[in-house]
């Protein structure tokens, strides 16, 4: 027997000692977690046998208060302690199939005995509770295991202080149910053969961890404690949203005590990414952080005023209607609607609101104007001269309130309070006498008198009914916000003024039209969703959210200078992680990538860090230099070495033959054992009609933009919804020139073709997309429909 078996057998020796002391532990907390189990159950079944109830003498009342919470606490605490027991059994259990997956071998500098450091997704101690047999992946000593080769290393403890050392071996595993199927010695990165394994499996419903394959680069977007602001710059694959959520998880392990998983916000590009990355925190022994998308909170604030468009009817729109009149003015309305021109413009919008400009709505009641918008705008202009807009806001507020209270007294004495007083049944009626008897407090009310009782009466029916008045005023609904906007798109708008030093857009009146027939219809193009709400909060003042500590962005390339201001004022006090690839940057909106410019501006330079990924871990070799070829820029983008065939460029003449190509070349690919297959259209439309040419097939899903989960098979997918996550293998349903043949859809058959982990094959109906034919021919296999036909049938 050879050294690197005695080894091998030594480590297994070692896994199966661990294993069976996680097993004995587990044994142990079953234990425990039954007996409180039936100490709930029996104290749940004789909680008022315990608690002594007395209400008959009012200095008893505060004894049977004392003894139900007393009763109460118990049960809490002996629930809390179950609860605690379910998690720690939870990670054990995950412990028992694969402990660790990697080993370094540490000296500290001085005297210090070596320490053999196994390190797995959770920590693990001896019975004496002084003793790691395996180490937390998060734990300061485990940042050695990613970041440095064997040789001179240092770690950072909680207190700042550095520990120096030397790491004489890293060792890195695989081992499953228990028993170790690879071991490798290696140097700085975690080994290809580790890789290799990894990333050779097949792609899932929901994203993995990635805690066994951790990459230095992703190690310093997890580790990263001190930037207010990090930027994650990532070619395809490259593992940004994957470290992202690492970083979840070792922010809610570093600082345990202070941070909770409601405090961490994500914003996703789609609810199905949602559904897709939902696993990664709970396989980690972590709960999942508040996950959301920007739309949703537009429809939130503002689902009330308009219907809001969705950022994919605007991709849809921007696909299908290039011919449609109207269409250049669109596209450029959104160009500018999403620029820091307009930004800008919408700041000296609101400065030029203190001179005029302020509209407001007739506060009516009964079908009467109790206080007119004329009024209104009289004492805000002039009542309220050369105070700050937001405190004008707010006086007028009280204003209308004390003007309310006025109103109030005089309609005591209209026919209709009479009328309804007349009409009150008894349940009203004596809702209304308790109200009122609150109201007096310490006044004597009596119901006898009948003067008196009509007099209270009337008072308690006009202040319900002004209550809605009421409310109107606190929230402000009395400013006209649409209207105000409104005012940018009007044919005597100031706009040259406002633009300062910037232009308008070509097609400026086409523009304006086409806002102004929206905002009458009541809806709200997408593009005008966050300047919109931008501007009513400069106007009624921001809504922050202080209990928020860390934002995370996904797909940060698509958010305009609008949201990402909008967001940094939502969150004032948060620290953000945003991750994007501006080679994926497809939406009009953002395609210029001044969101991530104007971010930087808000954060600073000096509390801003950026880490570009160039490697790419998703794709195979083969698929990564085809799909680096269609980018116009060639960027440095470093396939990881694991071997695949060159993607299949398949082109037929007939149009209506693209369905039976396509099922046989699913067949063929569920064949190879497949789990995840992509038919990747441009649009929803041409996916639509792509899944009913192909419903045939077992398993196959349509993927539209409400679809909320993520699932294996056969997936049919518009092209924008299908970023952010990955396939074993994609099919471009049709890669024609006629699809992708404009410049601006370059990123997006990008973005489509990057999906693919193992296996890419694009069909063409016709003539082939110039982002093929402008790739290296090398890279991938070309068959036309003669050698089709000839070589498949």
């Amino acid at each position: 027997m050879n050294r690197i078996d005695d080894e091998l057998l030594a480590e297994q020796r070692r896994v199966d000692y661990i294993v069976g002391q996680i097993q004995a532990r587990i044994n142990k907390i079953q234990r425990e977690a039954g007996a409180i189990k039936e100490h709930v159950v029996e104290i749940r079944k004789e909680f008022w046998d315990d608690v002594t109830v007395n209400l008959d003498h009012p200095d008893e009342v505060s004894e049977t208060f004392a003894s139900l919470k007393q009763q109460a606490e118990v049960l809490s605490e002996r629930e809390r302690s179950h609860q605690h027991s379910h998690q720690q059994l939870n990670k054990l259990n995950r412990l028992t199939d694969s402990p660790y997956f990697g080993r370094i071998d540490f000296k500290e500098a001085g005297d210090a005995p070596s320490e053999q450091v196994y390190i797995g997704i959770t920590s693990f101690l001896d019975d004496s509770g002084e003793q790691f047999l395996i180490y937390d992946w998060r734990a300061p000593i485990s940042g050695l295991y990613y970041d440095y080769p064997p040789g001179p290393a240092a770690y950072v403890i909680p207190n700042g202080e550095t520990i120096c050392g030397t790491i004489g071996m890293k060792r890195q595993f695989i081992i499953r149910n228990g028993r170790i199927q690879y071991l490798f010695d290696t140097g700085l990165t975690i080994g290809d053969e580790l890789l290799q394994q990894v990333l050779g499996r097949n792609s899932n419903a929901q994203m993995k961890s990635i805690v066994s394959t951790i990459q230095k680069e992703q190690n310093q977007i997890i580790r990263n404690e001190h930037s207010r602001l990090l930027i994650v710059q990532g070619a395809a694959g490259s593992g940004k949203t994957s470290a992202a959520l690492q970083r979840v998880a070792y922010l809610l392990y570093r600082y345990r005590n202070t941070l909770r998983a409601e405090q961490i916000v994500l914003f996703s590009p789609n609810p199905m990414f949602n559904s897709y990355v939902s696993t990664v925190l709970p396989e980690l022994g972590e709960e999942n952080m508040t996950q959301t998308t920007f739309q949703y909170y537009l429809e939130h604030r503002l689902n009330k005023e308009f219907e809001i468009e969705d950022p994919f009817s605007q991709m849809e729109y921007v696909l299908t209607s290039p011919e449609k009149p109207g269409f250049d003015a669109r596209l450029s309305g959104i160009r500018f609607k999403s620029s820091n021109t307009y930004l800008e413009l919408i700041h000296r919008f609101r400065q030029s609101l203190e001179q005029s400009g302020m509209v407001f709505k007739d506060l009516k009641f009964r079908g009467k104007v109790l206080v007119s918008a004329g009024r209104m705008t009289a004492q805000f202009y002039t009542a309220y001269e050369g105070i700050p807009l937001g405190k004008r806001v707010a006086l007028l507020s009280e204003w209308l309130l004390k003007e309310l209270s006025e109103l109030e007294k005089q309609q005591r004495h209209e026919a209709w309070v009479e009328e309804e007083i007349e009409l009150l049944d008894l349940e009203d009626y004596q809702r209304a006498f308790i109200s009122i008897t609150k109201k007096q407090k310490t006044k004597k009310v009596s119901f006898d008198d009948f003067m008196q009782q009509k007099h209270l009466l009337a008072g308690f029916l006009v202040r319900e009914r002004f209550k809605p008045l009421r409310k109107k005023i606190a929230r402000l609904r009395f400013i006209d916000i649409p209207s105000v906007y409104a005012q940018l798109f009007d044919n005597g708008s100031r706009i040259p003024e406002w633009l300062g030093s910037g232009e308008l857009p070509e097609h400026w009146r086409e523009i304006c039209e086409q806002t102004l027939n929206a905002l009458r219809q009541k809806q709200l193009f997408y593009e005008d969703a966050a300047p919109y709400l931008f501007l009513k909060e400069l106007i009624e003042g921001f809504q922050t959210n202080l209990s928020i500590r860390h934002v995370f962005i996904d797909e940060a390339q698509d958010y305009s200078p609008f949201q990402f201001e909008f967001l940094k004022r939502l969150f004032p006090s948060s620290k953000m992680t945003v991750l994007g690839d501006l080679n994926q940057a497809i939406f009009v909106h953002a395609a210029d990538g001044s969101g991530i410019q104007k971010l930087l501006g808000l954060f600073g330079s000096e509390h801003a860090e950026t880490i570009r990924l160039t490697r790419s871990y998703r794709s195979t070799r083969q698929i990564v230099e085809f799909t680096r070829g269609m980018l116009e820029d060639q960027e440095p983008i470093v396939p990881f070495n694991r071997e695949g065939e060159k993607p299949e460029v398949i082109r037929i003449d007939d149009p209506s033959a693209l369905p039976r190509r396509i099922a046989g070349k699913i067949g063929q690919l569920r064949r190879q054992a497949f789990g995840t297959i992509a038919v990747i259209c441009k649009t929803a439309a041409e996916s639509k009609e792509a899944y009913e040419a192909l419903k045939m097939i077992d398993h196959i899903h349509l993927v539209t933009k409400g679809t909320m989960d993520f699932e294996k098979g056969v997936l049919v997918i518009p092209s924008y919804l299908a970023k952010g996550v990955e396939f074993d293998a994609v099919i471009i349903y049709d890669g024609s020139k006629r699809q992708y043949g404009r410049e601006n859809e370059r990123k997006l058959f990008y973005t489509a073709c990057t999906r693919a982990m193992h296996a890419l094959c694009i069909f063409s109906a016709g003539d082939l997309s110039p982002f093929i034919t402008g790739a290296d021919s090398d890279t991938y296999v070309l068959e036309d429909e003669g050698i089709f036909s000839n070589s498949r049938e």
